[in-house]
């Protein structure tokens, strides 16, 4: 055999040894510690986040395979409540669950300008680390476990001697949160059958979520983009005279959970005829520009219990936005409830005399405008 042949062999002999124990390296000794970290968070709902992990597959909680009276193997992630998804709700006690999978652990997150309530669903498991590689070639059983499951199965050779966990937050789930800026904790604790809260994990949530491309003017009574709104004129037979005033329901959604530093507001008479003297008009539909073709009428805007007059075309900044009423509003187009901010319009037709108006109908135009800030989260 000539010497490169030689050398070649054994150089694959080498490799053959060396590799499994790469692939197999025995867990490090880990204690249990507590952890305590801030997630805090910004996106818009046009460019969803990921998953958001708090604990990495396989995150090493806890292996000693020399004292296996620690019970690491044992080792279990329990909720602070059963009952409430407060600070996160799932088993309490620890369960000897031997199937396989992530399981679910909810969590109530609050909108902090609505106190809104919605619960998601935090997904997590556990894998547990063997003493030694005899039985599996690996360190690692097969398949992930519950969270709060004691099962630990070994061999005759093995015994599970720790644990590694898994958490994480879907990004389906993060999905249901509307605008807002949204707080949660999330406190787990590690138990093993003869000592309880070896270790707490707490996880402190604060997301901005924008909601940019949704930004709408929402007229409750009306679905369509151009609502035909009438100004409720009606006809006084003693002082022979005609006049009236009309509501619109308004309500304005900033895509911030109506959290905007202000708002906007312009409203225009969009007519293809210049309005009279206040500002908003209606012609007769037959055409004609003198006086007796025209009805007059003002626009009053009520934000948070203040009448506010608005002039044609002038913007009105509707300003402490983070204390005004709210309204939950299911808008066209989106599948879950927002807030926004009610500021319905009267539209107001002074009384004239019958006889200084021609008989028939009257039509004009109307645009109302949001503007939000330019500097937003």
């Amino acid at each position: 055999m000539s010497r490169w042949l030689w050398w070649w062999l054994m150089l694959f002999s080498a490799l053959a040894l060396v590799v499994p124990q790469a692939m197999a390296q025995r867990p490090p000794e880990t204690h249990p510690t507590d952890e305590h970290r801030d997630i805090v968070m910004s996106w818009d709902r046009s460019a969803m986040p990921g998953d958001i992990v708090l604990m990495p597959p396989r995150t090493l909680l806890a292996y000693d395979h020399v004292d296996l009276g620690k019970r690491y193997g044992e080792l279990h992630l329990t909720c602070v409540s059963d009952s409430s998804a407060e600070r996160g709700r799932c088993p309490v006690e620890g369960i000897e669950d031997p199937d396989t999978g992530l399981r679910s652990i909810a969590l109530t997150f609050v909108e902090q300008r609505s106190q809104m309530h919605t619960e998601l669903s935090i997904r997590g498991g556990l894998e547990r680390a063997l003493s030694s590689r005899a039985c599996l070639g690996d360190y690692w059983q097969l398949g992930i476990i519950a969270p709060w499951s004691t099962y630990a199965a070994g061999c005759v050779a093995d015994v599970p001697a720790g644990a590694a966990g898994q958490i994480a937050v879907p990004a389906n789930e993060l999905s249901k949160l509307v605008a807002g800026i949204w707080a949660a904790t999330l406190e787990i604790r590690a138990n093993t059958p003869d000592t309880r809260s070896l270790a707490t994990y707490t996880y402190r949530f604060e997301l901005t979520i924008t909601d940019y491309d949704a930004v709408s003017i929402y007229l409750p009574e009306f679905q369509e983009a151009a609502p035909t709104v009438g100004l409720n004129l009606s006809y006084d037979p003693i002082a022979r005279t005609v006049g009236g005033r009309a509501h619109l329901d308004m309500c304005l959604y900033d895509g911030l959970g109506s959290q905007s530093e202000y708002l906007g507001v312009t409203v225009r008479d969009s007519g293809t005829r210049p309005p009279g003297p206040t500002g908003y008009s209606v012609w007769h539909t037959n055409g004609g520009s003198d006086d007796s073709q025209r009805m007059d009428y003002t626009v009053i805007l009520d934000h948070n219990g203040a009448r506010i007059p608005v002039r044609n075309g002038v913007e009105e900044q509707l300003r402490n936005i983070d204390t005004a009423r709210l309204r939950l509003v299911m808008l066209p187009g989106m599948s879950q409830p927002v807030f926004c901010v009610p500021t319905p319009l009267t539209l107001d037709t002074p009384r004239v005399p019958i006889d200084e108006k021609r008989s028939g109908a009257y039509q004009g135009d109307l645009k109302v405008e949001l503007r939000l800030p330019t500097s937003r989260p």
